[in-house]
């Protein structure tokens, strides 16, 4: 269940604090479960607007990787999610000087 999974690693993020070693758990099972998804538009439909703002940022780091079907995976994301939540979430990704994830 990939959409539930990215649901529990996005609750727990808000509450990671500043250890990388918690920050690297959370990440692989957020890429994990992206990239087991395949209805994107079914996953937003179960996902609460709250977590928007986390899931774009877990959407960089994946495309940082520069591992090629991550990033494919992640922009599908990052296409919906932007027509979902609007240029602002991307704003509020950048401009958070606390990074997260």
């Amino acid at each position: 269940k990939p959409v539930e999974a990215l649901k529990t690693a996005l609750e727990g993020a808000a509450l990671i604090n500043k250890d990388e070693r918690c920050k690297s758990a959370n990440w692989i099972v957020v890429h994990r479960a992206i990239m087991a998804i395949k209805d994107v538009d079914g996953m937003f439909s179960s996902l609460e607007p709250e977590y928007y703002d986390i899931l774009m940022k877990y959407l960089y780091r994946g495309l940082s990787t520069g591992d090629r079907p991550t990033c494919d995976q992640c922009l599908r994301i990052h296409e919906k999610l932007t027509q979902r939540a609007g240029l602002g979430c991307i704003l509020r990704c950048l401009a958070d000087k606390e990074n997260t994830v």
